[in-house]
């Protein structure tokens, strides 16, 4: 167990100092004019908007695996969805949050290559619907890039969106069999065996979801409901200081942001979603609020959710869990 508060104290202070430094950075005299005009009723809204994001990512994480044969409980995909949360914000990458979801859903009684299939679909279908986002975000918000233009990044975002359909029908079709055989035939059979195993988890995903479209688009829209959920409460937050703001341009600055926080190797994003924040929305908030906004999402946003995730782990799986798996 040391290894694991060695871990947990040191994301304790990483988090707890690039807070600190984010607001200390961007304080300001009216800063704390701001703080005492906070209107708690926009705490209550951003409480109610958390759950909803978490019972729609429930309830799609559900859905998925009544597509794939299997039966888990709503209670059981909650517990699936905040242990993502809680090993994503301890491993470097977050790359503990695959292997949390799929050790919960293997609890649950889904066999784990199923539960690592459903896993990965449930991150495919909020990636697309984030890139689907895309060139809507780009054509209305120029102020987001202002040094590249918006026709560019229209362009790129549907070629993007052309891409993903390109793989879709590629991997459907023998040929991907094909490549992926000669372009791995040099390569260390060890190598070659992981290279495989991720085609085969990568192919099986996208013939499940074919397999079922209605279904798969029931999923597309609960991704959709919980991502905009959650977002939304930024805006919230900014309505909470009564600062007025254009909604479109936030939520769309906020679907920006996860996006790269997807590829982000800090755990859970750390000081890229801060900076980030600090970034985009620095130029249409008022002086002295954007540090503390940014603090404030993601306390509510990642921090609420790892603590829950936290208690769900030490109580479906006990301490071992933390000791095992946390390394």
């Amino acid at each position: 167990m040391g290894k694991f508060y060695k871990r947990l104290a040191v994301l304790i202070l990483f988090t707890g100092g690039i807070s600190g430094a984010v607001i200390y950075l961007t304080l300001d005299i009216n800063t704390l004019h701001y703080l005492t005009a906070f209107q708690p009723w926009s705490l209550f809204a951003v409480a109610v908007l958390l759950a909803l994001g978490m019972y729609f990512d429930g309830t799609r994480l559900l859905h998925l695996v009544r597509i794939a044969g299997q039966r888990i409980t709503l209670l059981q995909a909650v517990q699936v969805i905040f242990s993502n949360y809680f090993l994503a914000l301890l491993t470097p990458g977050a790359t503990g949050g695959a292997v949390a979801q799929v050790m919960f859903l293997r609890r649950a009684g889904v066999p784990i290559g199923i539960a690592g299939v459903v896993v990965f679909i449930r991150t495919i279908m909020s990636i697309l619907f984030l890139l689907l986002c895309l060139p809507l975000i780009f054509y209305y918000d120029p102020g987001l890039l202002p040094w590249i233009p918006a026709e560019v990044l229209v362009t790129v975002s549907l070629l993007m969106l052309g891409s993903c359909i390109f793989v879709v029908w590629f991997l459907r079709s023998g040929m991907s069999t094909l490549f992926v055989i000669r372009w791995t035939k040099r390569i260390k059979p060890v190598r070659r065996r992981k290279i495989f195993a991720l085609y085969r988890d990568i192919r099986d995903a996208v013939f499940m979801m074919l397999a079922a479209p209605l279904s798969m688009f029931r999923v597309f829209a609960e991704s959709a409901a919980s991502l905009l959920s959650l977002y939304s409460m930024v805006p919230i937050l900014f309505m909470g200081l009564g600062i007025h703001f254009d909604w479109n341009i936030v939520v769309g600055r906020m679907i920006f942001i996860n996006i790269l926080l997807y590829f982000a190797p800090t755990p859970g994003g750390s000081g890229i979603a801060e900076g980030g924040f600090v970034l985009l929305f620095g130029s249409i908030l008022p002086p002295g609020t954007v540090g503390i906004l940014a603090v404030a999402w993601r306390i509510a946003q990642e921090y609420v959710p790892f603590l829950i995730g936290f208690y769900f782990a030490v109580k479906v799986f006990g301490r071992d869990f933390l000791m095992n798996e946390v390394k």
